[in-house]
């Protein structure tokens, strides 16, 4: 019987593979399931075995195991389904002939571990009320190299520069500088502040160019989730040519629509959050939604763009996503959306899950195409 119930729980939680959480804790648990998902399905071959010494319920057991084990190995299936045309995608999208040599996804890479690249912080603007400061991670190939901004998620209220720091470092070692930023949060600071800070980064960064071997002319913006909303308006309304793209983890790219749609209240209260960080109820302030709404801006001129988006995202709807590629299209802008059909907010907490993969993947060829590294 204490079998049969560890299964039961198991397959419960499998489900979480493929339906979306309706709660905050659910939301978390399902990022585990989906991007360790090797985890728990070993353990369910581990309850699976213990079958041959146990005889009561042993068959109901079994066969709800064997279920709970398919989906829990439902996201590596899948995964492989999307790699296996998501190169011949990516270049039909920017009309580029890939020419790595990596794959993908590799079930292998599961199991890898992650690299670490030695940061510095420095402060880059001093406000009459506060200082910021980023986190600078230096290439690790010599010369004077492009630079990504990543601007981090957590509602406009939340979160910091150290927020899933994996990423930074594996791209310093794919010969690009990275600067995390911490900018000015809700309610405090309302917007346009965070976009003020995007561009006081760009001219710091400039400025101390040489010493931290910077080329100028070159940089991209990483927004996750809220930094996502922040780095598609900076890279959409501040019209420099030196941003070179900007790339979209499951961002609110239209904020009108966004605050119309109140998401589950036992997940998040989103329209609480829109209205600390916009400044009140859309029947108030009207046009500020408008104004910080990235797919409003979007026009021929606008940058290449990357979206990354996963489809059981609870936290921001995929349909944000879905608006921001039409607007793209419509303006003939450079852009390839990553859709990954088992994926929550976050996903990519886990540089080696499935979602993980193929979304370090996409960055890096996103990035060696419209701003390689020379050599």
């Amino acid at each position: 019987m204490t079998r049969l119930i560890f299964i039961v729980v198991l397959f419960l939680i499998s489900l979480l593979a493929i339906f979306k959480a309706f709660e905050y804790h659910l939301w978390l648990l399902a990022i585990g399931v989906t991007e360790f998902c090797w985890v728990f399905a070993a353990i369910t071959i581990a309850l699976l075995l213990t079958g041959f010494w146990v005889s009561k319920y042993q068959t109901a057991g079994t066969v709800i195991g064997v279920l709970a084990l398919i989906l829990f190995i439902s996201p590596i299936a899948r995964a492989y389904t999307v790699a296996s045309n998501l190169r011949e995608n990516f270049d039909k999208a920017f009309n580029t002939i890939t020419t790595d040599s990596g794959a993908p996804f590799s079930f292998f890479k599961l199991f890898a571990g992650t690299v670490k690249v030695p940061y510095h912080t420095l402060t880059y603007v001093k406000y009459a009320d506060t200082s910021l400061s980023l986190d600078f991670y230096p290439t690790q190939v010599i010369g004077k190299r492009p630079c990504v901004i990543v601007v981090h998620g957590g509602s406009w209220a939340g979160g910091d520069s150290q927020q899933l720091p994996e990423l930074n470092s594996y791209l310093a070692t794919k010969g690009y500088n990275v600067a995390s930023i911490n900018y000015r949060m809700a309610p405090k600071w309302q917007t346009p502040a965070p976009i003020e800070d995007v561009t006081n980064t760009l001219k710091y960064l400039r400025s101390h160019a040489d010493e931290l071997h910077i080329d100028t002319g070159n940089f991209i913006l990483i927004g996750r989730s809220a930094g996502a909303q922040i780095a598609l308006l900076a890279a959409y309304t501040l019209h420099d040519k030196r941003i070179k793209g900007v790339i979209d983890f499951y961002g609110p790219a239209d904020m009108v629509w966004g605050y119309s749609i109140r998401s589950n209240p036992l997940i998040m209260d989103s329209r609480k959050v829109m209205e600390d960080y916009i400044g009140g109820p859309y029947a108030k302030v009207p046009q500020k939604y408008f104004d910080c709404s990235p797919l409003v801006f979007v026009d021929k001129q606008s940058p290449p763009t990357l979206i990354i988006h996963g489809s059981n995202d609870v936290l921001v709807s995929p349909e944000h996503s879905r608006r921001l590629n039409e607007k793209l299209q419509q303006n003939g802008v450079k852009h390839y959306w990553l859709q990954i059909p088992w994926a929550t907010h976050g996903f990519d907490f886990n540089l080696n899950g499935p979602g993980g993969q193929l979304s370090t993947y996409t960055v890096l060829q996103f990035l060696n195409t419209i701003c390689p590294p020379t050599p």
